[in-house]
């Protein structure tokens, strides 16, 4: 499956099919780029993408078709592409809160329907993707899952756990991007300068994700390792805790999943 359009080319769309040119897999050419206005794409069809302002043409002929827009803008490109989407293509949503009963609603059963979620991190091939469908195929969902991991991390999960996968990954590197960032800030306050304090956060960031994956140990694990009896690493750690740090933290992810799964919905 090596031709793919990608409906609405903003930030997430963008990033996925720069991905996909990243990892040598893909070709710019065989990427159909779709935004309601051509002046928008000028730097993607300068890159060598195949750029366009019309989505019906834009899916003829095309293995894949992956649907990267708003929640309040899918029902009308839906409606807008269905009666061009022909048996055998694949239809991947990224949508928030539109779910394969959404779309099936829409589109009909001919097409396969999958679910994605990747997160921003895509544009340098280390996405977390979650991938779900209702009834499409093992082999589908293995082609899904190929596309994806030729762009980062991929996990298979059920259909229900897409909104809060949603918080956790897509929401989630805002997260961890404005913790990067009060960890950068702090460093400016006990005396770096604040290009110095933002490497620092950014490698230190680095190092804590890689040194998980890379040992797949608890996260416990590895703090009890740098936290000794009276020091100054527990004094640090209890003292965000008095101010509800890792409170806060689950409370964001548990009103962004709120949020994600009432996004179509609400805007129908």
């Amino acid at each position: 499956m090596k031709k793919i359009t990608i409906i609405g080319s903003g930030n997430i769309g963008f990033s996925l099919a720069k991905g996909l040119v990243k990892s040598n897999k893909y070709k710019a050419g065989d990427i159909t780029l779709t935004r309601r206005s051509l002046s928008s794409l000028y730097i993607e069809k300068e890159q060598g993408f195949d750029v366009s302002d019309n989505n019906i043409q834009a899916i003829k002929g095309r293995d894949i078709i992956v649907l990267c827009i708003l929640p309040q803008q899918a029902r009308k490109v839906m409606e807008q592409i269905a009666p061009h989407l022909h048996p055998g293509q694949v239809f991947i949503s990224v949508v928030s809160g539109l779910s394969c009963a959404d779309m099936r609603e829409v589109i009909g059963t001919e097409v396969e329907i999958v679910r994605a979620m990747p997160n921003t991190a895509i544009a340098i091939g280390e996405s977390m993707t979650c991938i779900s469908s209702d009834k499409s195929a093992g082999s589908i969902m293995q082609k899904v899952e190929d596309i994806f991991e030729s762009v980062g991390a991929v996990v298979t999960i059920e259909e229900e756990l897409m909104t809060s996968a949603t918080a956790l990954c897509a929401c989630g590197i805002a997260f961890f991007l404005r913790g990067i960032r009060a960890a950068s800030q702090g460093g400016v306050e006990i005396g770096f300068h604040a290009a110095d304090a933002l490497k620092m956060a950014v490698q230190t960031a680095k190092g804590a994700a890689d040194l998980l994956l890379q040992t797949k140990n608890h996260p416990e694990t590895e703090l009890d390792k740098v936290t000794s009896p009276k020091g100054c690493t527990i004094a640090g750690l209890n003292e965000m805790e008095h101010h509800g740090f890792s409170s806060a933290f689950i409370k964001g992810i548990k009103f962004s999943a709120h949020k994600a799964g009432g996004l179509y919905g609400n805007e129908k």
